[in-house]
């Protein structure tokens, strides 16, 4: 099957991202660094009430890890690749969310608003994980007929 180079390329990058992020998620560092994010967010702070800070951060760390898994083996599976980019979508609107439900991540510099910009990169994450499902929707729908 040829496959587009840019998308290959993009879903690298969101692979790459999500290894990388969801393996430190596994350190006490970065534990600490997202407890604010997930604290103040109204549809995850509740797992504090049943998880400890690293708890929180390591079932962050390996979803992330199986949602980058997924992707790849979506290039050749497009169930998987599916269902894996679904989840990435849920990810990236998460994190995105972050914009909206952390206090403080606004602030006004020199008369124009800045935030946290690393937080801006799950747009285009999110961009190639729609693409991500609407591919393998497509691939599923062509294998159905």
């Amino acid at each position: 099957m040829r496959q587009e180079k840019g998308y290959l390329v993009g879903l690298a990058g969101v692979v790459l991202t999500l290894l990388w992020i969801g393996v430190f998620k596994f350190t006490p560092t970065e534990a600490e660094a997202i407890r604010p994010l997930v604290e103040s967010h109204p549809l995850m702070n509740w797992m504090f009430s049943i998880l400890s800070v690293q708890g929180v951060s390591n079932l962050i760390g390996i979803t992330e890890i199986i949602v980058a898994i997924g992707m790849v083996v979506g290039i050749w599976k497009p169930k998987v690749g599916y269902w894996s980019g679904l989840a990435a979508i849920v990810i990236f609107i998460t994190t995105l969310s972050f914009l909206f439900t952390l206090s403080g991540v606004w602030k006004l510099v020199d008369g124009v608003p800045v935030t946290e910009f690393f937080i801006f990169k799950d747009i285009v994450f999110l961009g190639i994980a729609w693409f991500s499902v609407e591919r393998s929707r497509e691939l599923i729908n062509k294998d159905n007929k």
